[in-house]
Parts: structure tokens; sequence; C-alpha cells
């Protein structure tokens, strides 16, 4: 039989398939659609990886996929709307000892392969780990290995001067994954339950609480004093709340600060501790960014667990550190913490239940906080190239945000506080009458406007205040200190704002 007639199907045969097949009524199923989803969920917004990061993406594949001919007035995206440093076009350099220790526990034989190839100090370190956890393609402890939990405990009693307990200590998918558990088992009735975030805020924080049908309960960093936070702004939104049938039942502090960057003096700290006792407040202390200091002899990072112990004060403390931040930068590794304080042995044990849920947290980010907790130290092999690629890291940003705010604030109509921590800088615009006109005619904040207008121009993504929060009639944008090449960078930015203002004077 020829290749053409086996091809061939008759009339007949298609018929009998038909005829083989049961006859279908009009079915009454209904679709499934968004409005017939969770409505909790439906209200979820999270500004970091919406509509302006959507068209990046665009964009980016309109780069690569159409060469020469891509007709864009760019030849490149720059995403500075998030903190992820190893993304491509950022292209932060990992750590080599934790790619290495990571190496040899994803295949052990690697050692004997390339003896000649792994410090003496990377393969003890991955030995012990091995013969802790064994193979990394099995589940671990719900709450985390529990030698790398022993090891986040010494790094925070060396840290601190205190005692950490390892079984107060929950190994996380990244310090996200800790904070949406903690929302969830705060809110106990649903749209009652408040939790008091600083504006200007992380979004995960009003995206989980959206999730969860808990109450934001929003109070204002000062922007003209660094943004500090004022002890008498809380205070305020906690008699608000409790006006509008809000039970507040914790505080977020982000020290140092997202998006901007600030850090809080021990004074502020403590008034903070004192207020959360008078109030029974839990406080959430997000401090993954506590190793990303820019100006550390004039503003160094005090953890919230030492204020607490030094207070001697009983309130409820949950602090969150990630390996995703500071000059690790592994987000993809997603691999994190929190630590406990405060907290009865029945609060641990319902958060142990709700953790084994989900089974346990990957072993790959467990094994990168063992790597982040315990670095080389002075006199092993790997030490003097750990050194080095960290204090170049830190240069690196310490630099760029420096040079970035100068610039920014020599900008009309500019104004942008020089962040002395984390990855970012927010700065304040003045935008005119005409743009936000514009920017309402076409459905969209201000800010979000000019952030669009950036990005199509520039292929610079930023995320626009509105995202973040900010008074009336204030405008801002966050972007990441992480993008190499700044003066070009800072260049497109100067040129699109001074082309913007005088296209809508």
């Amino acid at each position: 039989m020829s290749k053409a007639s086996s091809l061939f199907v008759s009339p007949l045969a298609v018929l009998r398939l038909r005829l083989s097949r049961p006859l279908r009524l009009p079915s009454a199923m209904r679709p499934l659609t968004v409005d017939s989803l969770n409505p909790a969920i439906r209200n979820v917004q999270y500004a970091v990886r919406g509509e302006l990061a959507i068209r990046a993406e665009e964009y980016r594949v309109r780069l690569q996929e159409n060469g020469a001919d891509h007709g864009l007035p760019f030849d490149r995206v720059i995403s500075s709307n998030i903190g992820n440093p190893q993304q491509k076009g950022l292209d932060q350099p990992p750590l080599t000892f934790a790619r290495q220790v990571a190496a040899l526990m994803e295949w052990p034989e690697l050692a004997n392969l390339a003896p000649q190839v792994f410090p003496k100090d990377v393969i003890a370190r991955a030995k012990e780990l091995y013969e802790e956890t064994g193979s990394i393609g099995a589940y671990s402890h719900s709450q985390g290995v529990p030698f790398i939990r022993k090891n986040v405990a010494k790094f925070i009693s060396d840290r601190d001067g205190y005692p950490s307990n390892p079984n107060h200590i929950f190994l996380t998918t990244g310090a996200s994954a800790g904070v949406s558990l903690l929302i969830s088992m705060l809110i106990s009735k649903p749209n009652k339950s408040g939790i008091l975030i600083p504006i200007p805020q992380y979004p995960l924080y009003t995206a989980t609480l959206a999730q969860y049908s808990g109450a934001a309960i929003p109070y204002h960093l000062d922007e003209s004093a660094e943004w500090s936070t004022s002890i008498d702004e809380i205070k305020a939104a906690i008699d608000k709340a409790i006006q509008d049938g809000i039970e507040p039942r914790a505080l977020v502090i982000i020290n140092p600060g997202n998006p901007t960057g600030a850090l809080l003096n021990k004074e502020t700290q403590a008034a903070i501790v004192t207020l959360c006792e008078e109030h029974s407040l839990v406080l959430l202390a997000d401090e993954v960014y506590q190793s990303n200091l820019h100006r550390s002899a004039t503003h160094p990072f005090t953890s919230f667990k030492k204020v607490v112990r030094d207070l001697n004060s009983p309130i409820p403390l949950v602090s969150f550190h990630s390996i995703s931040k500071g000059v690790s930068g592994e987000c993809g590794r997603r691999g994190g913490y929190f630590e406990c304080t405060n907290l009865s042995d029945d609060v641990i044990a319902t958060m142990y239940k709700m953790v084994s849920v989900s089974l346990c947290p990957p072993l790959h980010g467990q094994i990168g906080v063992d790597c982040l907790v315990r670095p080389p130290k002075q006199g092993e092999e790997s030490y003097p190239l750990w050194k080095e690629e960290t204090d170049r890291t830190h240069k690196a940003l310490a630099e760029r945000t420096q040079t970035m705010a100068a610039r920014l604030n020599k900008l009309p109509g500019v104004s942008c506080v020089d962040s002395p921590g984390a990855l970012y800088l927010y700065p304040r615009i003045e935008l005119p009458e005409k743009a936000i006109a514009a920017a309402k005619a076409a459905g969209k904040e201000p800010d979000a406007f000019y952030a669009f207008a950036l990005l199509d121009a520039t292929g610079i993504c930023v995320v626009p205040g509105s995202g973040f929060g900010q008074k009336e009639g204030e405008y801002h944008y966050r972007l990441t200190c992480l993008c190499p090449g700044v003066d070009q960078y800072v260049g497109k930015l100067e040129k699109f704002h001074l082309e913007f203002t005088a296209k809508y004077s």
C-alpha cells in the first residue's frame, strides 16, 4: 500500500466512528469564570508583578524574536521593578561558596570526579550537610532540617547576644511564605481583624491580607525625615481602626524599609515594642534587608529580637529573614526562615500543623539558608574569595544608590531620600496638571501613567508609588539599585523625565 493510500480514510469509516460515540445532548454545566472564584482571591493586587511587568515581558519577547526589526525605541528591557539580583540583565554574581556547596549537595560524586576543583571547607560542609539531610530529593522535617535550624539559632544568638531556640525557628519557602502563614493565622475574624502596615509598604502585605479577608490598617512613614516611623502616626491608626470596628492584631515593621530603605534607630524600636505591649499587638519584623547597609557607621541595623530582650518585653515577636536579598541574592532557590519570640507552645504547635500541610520547604533553599548563616570563616580556604565577592557587591550597591539619588535630586520636580539600606530608591515626582488629566482620561493613576510612558520610551520598568500606597496628591515610583551601567541607566531616566514634563507643561 502506498503512503498516500494509507492516509486515506473512507467516508464509511468516518460514519462508523461517529455512530460509535454516544450522542451528546446540550450540557447544562456552568463554565468556570473569574466571577465564580473566591471573592477574596479576586481582590488580590500585587503591583510589583502587575500590568507594567507584563508589558515589559512582552517587550522583552518582541526584542528577542524580531532582532533589529523590533521597532522599539530601546534595545533592551531593564527590570528595575523587582529586587531580583541575579535576574538576566542585572547579573549580580552569586557567591561561589554557596554555589559550590549546592553543587556537591546536588551531586556528591562531584567531589571525587573533580577533587581539585572544590576547596576543602566546601567539601567538608557538603559532607556534613549530607549526613544530616541525605538526598536533597527527599522531604525534610516540616519545620526544616533540625541541624540547619540549630545553625540559624547560633547565627541569631551571635548577632544579638541572647539565646535562640531552634524549635522556635521555621525554615520557609522564602520569607514571603512565613509572612503569609502568620497573617493567615492572625485573621481570626474576616474583615474585622486588622494588621497595621507601613505606607509605603511592600505589596505582599496588602495582597496577603486581601487573600485572607483581613483588614489593612495603614500608618504613614515620614518622607521629610528620611521615611522615619512615627509612634504618634501608629497610635492614630490604631484609634481610627477601633472606631471603624476593626480589631488591630499585629504591627508590621519593615527594617530596613521596602521601598524606602529607611533604618530604625534603637529609640524608635524601643517605643514600638512598648506600643505593642500597650495594645497587645504581635510584632511582625520583616528584616530581610538586614545586611544591605550602605552607611552602616551612621545607620546600623539592630534586630527587634535584641530590642525585645534588652527591654525584657513579653510581646509576641516573629522575625523574618531570607536568602533572596543581602549579597546572596538567591531569589529562585526560595529559602528563608522566621523565629518566634514569646509565643506559646500551643501557638507554635499550630504553626507546625499548618506548615506540615505543605510537607517541607525546598531543600535547595534550606541549604542556602545554612550558607547564609554559616559563611566561610577567616582562616578557611574559601574565606578570601567570599570576602572579596561580598565586599565588591556591597560596594557596588552603595555606590549605585548614592549616585542615583544624587542625580535624581538634581532633576526639576524630583526629590529622593538617599536610602541608607535595602536595594531601592523611592523618588517623589511632581507631575504637571496636564499629565494628571491625561492619566485620568486613560484610566490610570498619574504615577502609573508616568511609569508606562517611561517603559514605552526607555525599556525601564519601575513600580509606581500607587502600588505601595502614598498620601493623596503625592506621586512616587520605586526602582532598584541593582542595575549595572548606572550612568547610562540614570541618563535614560533623566532624559525621559525632562521630555515628559516638557510635553505636559
